[in-house]
Protein backbone atom coordinates (compact mmCIF):
# COMPACT_ATOMS: atom_id res chain seq x y z
CA UNK A 1 0.00 0.00 0.00
CA UNK A 2 1.50 3.26 -1.01
CA UNK A 3 1.83 6.23 1.50
CA UNK A 4 -0.74 9.21 1.01
CA UNK A 5 1.16 12.23 -0.25
CA UNK A 6 2.14 15.36 2.16
CA UNK A 7 -0.57 17.66 1.42
CA UNK A 8 0.17 21.78 1.29
CA UNK A 9 -3.10 22.84 2.45
CA UNK A 10 -1.12 23.44 5.73
CA UNK A 11 -0.50 26.80 4.33
CA UNK A 12 1.73 29.43 6.17
CA UNK A 13 0.54 28.13 9.96
CA UNK A 14 2.38 25.40 9.07
CA UNK A 15 5.28 27.13 8.55
CA UNK A 16 6.02 29.42 11.21
CA UNK A 17 5.38 29.48 14.86
CA UNK A 18 2.15 31.39 16.34
CA UNK A 19 2.50 34.61 17.44
CA UNK A 20 2.42 36.58 20.68
CA UNK A 21 5.79 34.86 21.77
CA UNK A 22 4.52 31.24 21.39
CA UNK A 23 7.40 28.62 21.31
CA UNK A 24 7.56 26.74 18.07
CA UNK A 25 6.19 23.28 17.40
CA UNK A 26 8.31 20.54 18.25
CA UNK A 27 11.50 19.71 15.26
CA UNK A 28 11.32 23.47 14.79
CA UNK A 29 13.27 26.35 16.20
CA UNK A 30 13.25 29.92 16.17
CA UNK A 31 17.00 31.74 16.12
CA UNK A 32 19.27 34.38 14.86
CA UNK A 33 21.60 33.28 12.31
CA UNK A 34 24.54 34.70 9.82
CA UNK A 35 22.63 35.92 6.69
CA UNK A 36 25.96 34.46 4.55
CA UNK A 37 25.12 30.83 5.71
CA UNK A 38 21.45 30.65 4.28
CA UNK A 39 21.49 29.60 0.36
CA UNK A 40 18.62 30.78 -2.05
CA UNK A 41 15.60 27.61 -2.48
CA UNK A 42 16.79 26.22 -6.21
CA UNK A 43 12.44 25.45 -5.91
CA UNK A 44 11.88 28.87 -5.39
CA UNK A 45 8.96 29.63 -8.27
CA UNK A 46 9.22 33.41 -7.76
CA UNK A 47 11.56 34.83 -10.36
CA UNK A 48 10.32 38.50 -10.71
CA UNK A 49 11.48 40.62 -7.48
CA UNK A 50 10.72 44.50 -8.73
CA UNK A 51 13.61 46.75 -7.31
CA UNK A 52 11.54 49.40 -6.12
CA UNK A 53 9.74 46.98 -3.95
CA UNK A 54 12.77 45.54 -2.83
CA UNK A 55 14.23 48.67 -1.90
CA UNK A 56 11.40 49.72 0.34
CA UNK A 57 11.42 46.56 2.04
CA UNK A 58 15.35 46.78 2.58
CA UNK A 59 13.94 50.61 4.46
CA UNK A 60 11.55 49.21 6.39
CA UNK A 61 13.92 46.28 7.71
CA UNK A 62 16.58 48.87 8.50
CA UNK A 63 13.82 50.74 10.61
CA UNK A 64 12.35 47.39 12.51
CA UNK A 65 14.35 44.72 11.57
CA UNK A 66 12.81 41.59 9.90
CA UNK A 67 9.70 41.15 11.28
CA UNK A 68 8.60 37.60 9.98
CA UNK A 69 11.13 35.08 10.53
CA UNK A 70 12.35 33.17 6.85
CA UNK A 71 12.16 29.52 7.33
CA UNK A 72 15.24 27.42 6.62
CA UNK A 73 16.30 23.59 6.79
CA UNK A 74 20.23 22.60 7.96
CA UNK A 75 22.06 21.32 5.46
CA UNK A 76 23.71 18.35 6.35
CA UNK A 77 27.03 19.71 5.20
CA UNK A 78 26.64 22.90 7.28
CA UNK A 79 24.39 26.18 6.41
CA UNK A 80 21.62 26.61 6.03
CA UNK A 81 18.54 26.41 2.91
CA UNK A 82 16.02 28.73 2.63
CA UNK A 83 12.16 27.42 2.03
CA UNK A 84 10.25 30.45 2.28
CA UNK A 85 11.09 34.08 2.21
CA UNK A 86 12.85 34.89 -0.47
CA UNK A 87 11.91 38.30 -0.88
CA UNK A 88 12.37 39.24 2.86
CA UNK A 89 16.17 38.03 2.59
CA UNK A 90 17.04 39.87 -0.31
CA UNK A 91 15.95 43.08 1.40
CA UNK A 92 17.60 41.93 4.70
CA UNK A 93 21.21 41.45 2.16
CA UNK A 94 20.35 45.16 0.29
CA UNK A 95 20.04 46.10 4.06
CA UNK A 96 23.35 44.94 4.86
CA UNK A 97 21.49 43.17 8.03
CA UNK A 98 24.30 40.85 9.21
CA UNK A 99 21.82 38.63 10.71
CA UNK A 100 18.35 37.51 10.04
CA UNK A 101 15.10 35.61 12.73
CA UNK A 102 14.87 31.84 11.27
CA UNK A 103 12.71 28.70 11.65
CA UNK A 104 14.70 25.46 11.44
CA UNK A 105 12.51 23.19 10.08
CA UNK A 106 13.77 19.58 9.24
CA UNK A 107 12.38 19.24 5.51
CA UNK A 108 13.72 16.74 2.55
CA UNK A 109 14.49 17.52 -1.01
CA UNK A 110 11.25 16.70 -2.18
CA UNK A 111 9.00 19.39 0.72
CA UNK A 112 11.33 22.49 -1.29
CA UNK A 113 9.15 22.92 -3.96
CA UNK A 114 5.74 22.12 -2.26
CA UNK A 115 6.86 24.67 0.69
CA UNK A 116 7.67 27.96 -1.29
CA UNK A 117 4.67 27.31 -3.70
CA UNK A 118 2.51 27.35 -0.41
CA UNK A 119 3.80 30.53 0.47
CA UNK A 120 4.09 32.44 -2.33
CA UNK A 121 0.41 31.30 -3.37
CA UNK A 122 -1.03 32.69 -0.35
CA UNK A 123 0.98 35.83 0.04
CA UNK A 124 0.02 36.40 -4.03
CA UNK A 125 3.43 37.01 -4.55
CA UNK A 126 3.58 35.47 -7.69
CA UNK A 127 2.80 36.96 -10.97
CA UNK A 128 -0.18 35.40 -13.02
CA UNK A 129 2.67 32.93 -15.05
CA UNK A 130 4.74 32.23 -12.16
CA UNK A 131 1.60 30.72 -10.48
CA UNK A 132 1.05 29.28 -13.74
CA UNK A 133 4.28 27.43 -13.94
CA UNK A 134 3.92 26.74 -10.47
CA UNK A 135 0.63 24.61 -10.62
CA UNK A 136 1.62 23.00 -13.91
CA UNK A 137 4.59 21.57 -11.51
CA UNK A 138 2.59 20.28 -8.96
CA UNK A 139 0.49 19.13 -11.87
CA UNK A 140 3.25 17.18 -13.93
CA UNK A 141 5.90 16.50 -11.05
CA UNK A 142 3.92 15.14 -8.56
CA UNK A 143 1.29 13.84 -10.14
CA UNK A 144 -1.29 15.60 -8.57
CA UNK A 145 -5.12 16.46 -10.37
CA UNK A 146 -6.30 20.04 -10.64
CA UNK A 147 -8.77 19.41 -7.96
CA UNK A 148 -5.86 18.00 -5.14
CA UNK A 149 -4.04 21.13 -6.39
CA UNK A 150 -6.91 23.66 -5.68
CA UNK A 151 -6.69 21.85 -2.02
CA UNK A 152 -3.48 22.16 -1.35
CA UNK A 153 -2.98 26.09 -2.17
CA UNK A 154 -6.86 26.94 -1.31
CA UNK A 155 -7.96 27.76 -4.59
CA UNK A 156 -11.11 26.28 -6.90
CA UNK A 157 -10.74 24.29 -9.39
CA UNK A 158 -11.65 26.66 -12.05
CA UNK A 159 -8.84 28.93 -10.73
CA UNK A 160 -6.01 26.30 -11.17
CA UNK A 161 -7.79 25.44 -14.78
CA UNK A 162 -7.89 29.07 -15.68
CA UNK A 163 -3.86 29.97 -14.56
CA UNK A 164 -2.23 26.95 -16.40
CA UNK A 165 -4.18 27.76 -19.46
CA UNK A 166 -2.45 30.96 -19.70
CA UNK A 167 0.64 29.15 -20.24
CA UNK A 168 -0.94 28.27 -23.91
CA UNK A 169 -0.22 32.33 -25.14
CA UNK A 170 2.44 33.45 -27.42
CA UNK A 171 5.38 33.96 -25.80
CA UNK A 172 4.83 38.07 -26.10
CA UNK A 173 1.77 37.99 -24.60
CA UNK A 174 3.08 35.87 -21.57
CA UNK A 175 5.60 38.61 -21.27
CA UNK A 176 3.12 41.79 -21.81
CA UNK A 177 1.51 40.08 -18.85
CA UNK A 178 4.67 39.48 -16.24
CA UNK A 179 5.54 43.36 -16.89
CA UNK A 180 2.22 44.48 -16.43
CA UNK A 181 1.38 45.97 -19.66
CA UNK A 182 -1.89 43.24 -19.53
CA UNK A 183 -4.14 41.78 -16.79
CA UNK A 184 -4.80 38.47 -16.34
CA UNK A 185 -8.77 39.06 -17.40
CA UNK A 186 -7.10 40.54 -21.00
CA UNK A 187 -4.95 36.97 -21.00
CA UNK A 188 -7.92 34.95 -20.47
CA UNK A 189 -9.99 37.09 -22.92
CA UNK A 190 -7.20 36.44 -25.40
CA UNK A 191 -7.06 32.77 -25.42
CA UNK A 192 -11.17 32.67 -26.90
CA UNK A 193 -8.75 32.97 -30.04
CA UNK A 194 -6.90 30.44 -31.77
CA UNK A 195 -3.18 30.50 -31.37
CA UNK A 196 -1.44 32.54 -34.49
CA UNK A 197 -1.19 36.32 -35.72
CA UNK A 198 -4.54 37.26 -35.47
CA UNK A 199 -4.19 36.74 -31.49
CA UNK A 200 -1.03 38.23 -31.73
CA UNK A 201 -2.91 41.94 -33.50
CA UNK A 202 -5.77 41.56 -30.90
CA UNK A 203 -3.03 41.61 -28.21
CA UNK A 204 -1.36 44.11 -29.95
CA UNK A 205 -4.27 46.49 -30.41
CA UNK A 206 -4.93 46.30 -26.51
CA UNK A 207 -1.79 47.03 -24.97
CA UNK A 208 -1.45 50.43 -27.94
CA UNK A 209 -4.94 51.44 -27.00
CA UNK A 210 -4.87 50.27 -23.57
CA UNK A 211 -7.86 48.75 -23.51
CA UNK A 212 -9.71 47.44 -20.64
CA UNK A 213 -11.06 43.68 -20.31
CA UNK A 214 -14.18 44.30 -21.40
CA UNK A 215 -12.80 46.19 -24.59
CA UNK A 216 -10.25 43.36 -25.39
CA UNK A 217 -13.55 40.62 -24.96
CA UNK A 218 -15.20 43.02 -27.20
CA UNK A 219 -12.26 42.86 -29.86
CA UNK A 220 -12.10 39.12 -29.91
CA UNK A 221 -15.76 38.58 -30.66
CA UNK A 222 -15.11 41.06 -33.63
CA UNK A 223 -12.09 39.48 -34.66
CA UNK A 224 -14.11 35.76 -34.65
CA UNK A 225 -17.24 36.91 -35.99
CA UNK A 226 -17.60 35.22 -38.87
CA UNK A 227 -18.08 37.38 -41.98
CA UNK A 228 -21.97 36.04 -42.90
CA UNK A 229 -23.16 37.71 -39.26
CA UNK A 230 -21.29 40.82 -39.78
CA UNK A 231 -23.52 43.65 -40.94
CA UNK A 232 -23.32 43.93 -44.72
CA UNK A 233 -22.62 46.75 -45.91
CA UNK A 234 -22.63 48.10 -49.74
CA UNK A 235 -20.08 46.91 -52.34
CA UNK A 236 -17.23 49.59 -52.21
CA UNK A 237 -17.66 51.53 -55.48
CA UNK A 238 -15.43 51.34 -58.74
CA UNK A 239 -11.88 53.32 -58.21
CA UNK A 240 -12.04 53.69 -54.60
CA UNK A 241 -9.12 55.55 -54.06
CA UNK A 242 -6.63 56.09 -51.35
CA UNK A 243 -7.80 59.15 -49.70
CA UNK A 244 -11.31 56.14 -49.03
CA UNK A 245 -9.31 53.70 -47.62
CA UNK A 246 -7.22 56.54 -45.58
CA UNK A 247 -10.69 57.65 -44.00
CA UNK A 248 -11.81 53.90 -42.94
CA UNK A 249 -8.06 53.65 -40.88
CA UNK A 250 -8.29 56.45 -39.23
CA UNK A 251 -12.01 56.56 -38.47
CA UNK A 252 -10.90 52.89 -37.14
CA UNK A 253 -8.57 54.31 -35.04
CA UNK A 254 -10.42 57.12 -33.53
CA UNK A 255 -13.37 54.98 -32.55
CA UNK A 256 -11.53 51.63 -31.90
CA UNK A 257 -13.77 49.39 -33.81
CA UNK A 258 -14.71 48.38 -37.36
CA UNK A 259 -15.58 51.18 -39.33
CA UNK A 260 -16.08 50.35 -43.41
CA UNK A 261 -16.57 53.28 -46.08
CA UNK A 262 -18.01 52.98 -49.55
CA UNK A 263 -18.60 55.71 -51.88
CA UNK A 264 -21.79 56.71 -53.66
CA UNK A 265 -22.50 56.99 -56.99
CA UNK A 266 -24.06 60.45 -56.96
CA UNK A 267 -21.20 61.67 -54.48
CA UNK A 268 -20.27 61.41 -51.24
CA UNK A 269 -20.02 58.44 -49.52
CA UNK A 270 -21.94 56.24 -46.73
CA UNK A 271 -20.20 55.48 -43.31
CA UNK A 272 -21.15 52.14 -41.46
CA UNK A 273 -19.58 51.66 -37.46
CA UNK A 274 -19.68 48.08 -35.93
CA UNK A 275 -20.32 47.70 -32.72
CA UNK A 276 -20.87 44.30 -30.95
CA UNK A 277 -21.91 45.21 -27.02
CA UNK A 278 -24.15 47.90 -25.75
CA UNK A 279 -20.96 49.01 -23.78
CA UNK A 280 -18.88 49.10 -26.91
CA UNK A 281 -21.74 51.33 -28.81
CA UNK A 282 -21.67 53.34 -25.30
CA UNK A 283 -18.22 54.27 -25.88
CA UNK A 284 -18.34 54.84 -29.52
CA UNK A 285 -21.08 57.43 -29.01
CA UNK A 286 -19.57 59.62 -26.46
CA UNK A 287 -16.35 59.66 -28.96
CA UNK A 288 -18.41 61.04 -32.11
CA UNK A 289 -20.22 62.83 -29.85
CA UNK A 290 -17.22 65.08 -28.56
CA UNK A 291 -15.33 65.43 -31.92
Amino acid sequence: MTQPRRGLGRGLDALLPGGGGEEPPPGRTLQEIDIDLIAPNPEQPRTNFPPEQLRELAESIREHGVLQPLVVSQEEEGGYRLIAGERRLQAARLADMPTVPVVVREVDGSELLELALVENIQRADLNPIEEALAYRRLLSEYGLTQEEVAKRVGRSRAAVANATRLLQLESEIRRSLVAGEIQAGHARALLGMPEGEGRLEVWREAVRRGLSVRETEAAVRRALAPRRDRPRTAEPAAGRGSPMRDMETNLRRALGTRVTVTSNRGGGARIVVDTYSDEELEAVTSKLLSL
